[in-house]
């Protein structure tokens, strides 16, 4: 075997096991959060922009899909059913916060009050464990001052200031807002 042909297997390999990785991360994501990919309102979540041109639909995704590789990575040890619920529900606030003349003023500061608006947009429709309501309770920490108290919301508050940062910074690109008839 000459170095070309080395390198072609080395690079089909990597690209093996990251297929791999991304079905399993897939099959988790289904078999935890099948019921929140479904519903119509979670849907609904990619006609509004969170960061850049990535949608809040799109954006809940990673921060899922991110949290379950921190978790793996670092041996963490937390529930994968409650990591992956909180980490789709994160952002569950159901508005465009772009949309000035739509927001109230205190609506505005997004930052600061969009957890509440999520969790009890969530709670409407979920039936959430203490676990889960603490991940989307305390995901913008320290805007939320008072710290997360389980590793589960550590770690999604982690994979969702590391999103953000790609998103804002254009590394992670999404394809702009859906604006169709329906967001389904």
């Amino acid at each position: 075997m000459n170095l070309r042909q080395v390198l072609r297997q080395r690079r089909r390999e990597r690209l093996h096991r990251l297929f791999e990785r991304h079905k399993r991360i897939h099959a988790l994501l289904k078999e935890h959060g099948d019921d929140i990919l479904r519903s119509d309102n979670f849907r609904k979540t990619r006609a509004h922009i969170q960061h850049g041109t990535m949608t809040v639909h799109n954006h809940c995704m990673n921060v899922a899909r991110y949290s379950l590789l921190l978790n793996k990575k670092l041996r963490i040890g937390c529930n994968k059913h409650d990591l992956i619920r909180g980490a789709l529900l994160h952002d569950y606030f159901l508005y465009d916060w772009h949309d000035k003349e739509y927001l109230a003023y205190r609506q505005r500061l997004h930052g600061f009050h969009h957890p509440a608006t999520a969790l009890r947009n969530a709670e409407k429709e979920y039936l959430l464990n203490d676990t889960q309501r603490e991940i989307i309770k305390k995901h913008m920490w320290p805007l939320s001052v008072i710290p997360p108290m389980c590793r589960e919301a550590w770690v999604v508050t982690a994979a969702d200031k590391y999103c953000s940062f790609l998103e804002t910074v254009g590394v992670h690109k999404g394809h702009g807002a859906y604006r169709g008839e329906k967001a389904s």
